[in-house]
């Protein structure tokens, strides 16, 4: 389901009125949704087909703790809301045995990371794939300035429908450059600090 609704878009919008077009606006919130999760990093759930922003189940297959702690595993989307398991085994079986308990570790939401305890007596071994983890990240409900970057992409891409693969357009005997569409300065100045840290790699 889309973190932005028609209704909403329709702010930026102010020419449509009424619901007749709300089933194509939602249509075009998805696909634009799912851009912008391709461009931030986010790959597909394990449920999907395509990359989205919603809150859904991923797993990770990693190499190893953060470069700057041992005892800090970077997951590589965010925000994570939860941890189902992380499984840690050079043999890369993933048995039961092989899971780290909850118990060891604190999970810090906003940057996606598992902090081992100080107590804690367990690793993040570093090797290929050492470590699976199973967890569930996204955002349920759309932080406000991610709002303003879909609905800005959306009200964009609604108007531009007609031009679509156009470069130009003639106009009463007048031929029109278009502008660029490509995605806005604004909308990128949010999406920036969402990209995944694999982005980065």
């Amino acid at each position: 389901m889309a973190l932005v609704s028609a209704s909403t878009l329709k702010e930026y919008l102010p020419e449509i009125s009424g619901t007749a077009l709300d089933s194509d606006l939602d249509s075009l919130i998805a696909r634009v949704e799912t851009a912008i999760a391709r461009f931030i990093g986010f790959p597909v759930p394990d449920s999907g087909q395509s990359p989205t922003l919603d809150s859904g189940a991923y797993t990770f297959f990693l190499d190893g703790p953060s470069s700057w702690s041992n005892r800090v595993l970077q997951l590589p989307i965010f925000p994570v809301s939860a941890v189902t398991n992380v499984y840690v085994d050079s043999l890369r079986v993933y048995g039961a045995s092989t899971i780290v308990a909850s118990s060891e570790y604190d999970l810090d939401i906003q940057p996606g990371i598992l902090i081992l305890k100080e107590t804690s007596s367990a690793t993040w071994d570093k090797g290929y794939r050492y470590i699976k983890a199973q967890v569930t990240a996204g955002w349920s409900t759309a932080p406000r300035d991610l709002e303003q970057a879909i609905c800005v992409m959306a009200s964009m891409a609604q108007r531009n429908k007609a031009n679509a693969g156009k470069d130009s357009i003639d106009v009463r005997g007048s031929k029109i450059t278009l502008s660029a569409r490509t995605m806005p300065q604004e909308v990128k100045e949010v999406l920036y600090p969402l990209r995944s840290s694999s982005m980065y790699l």
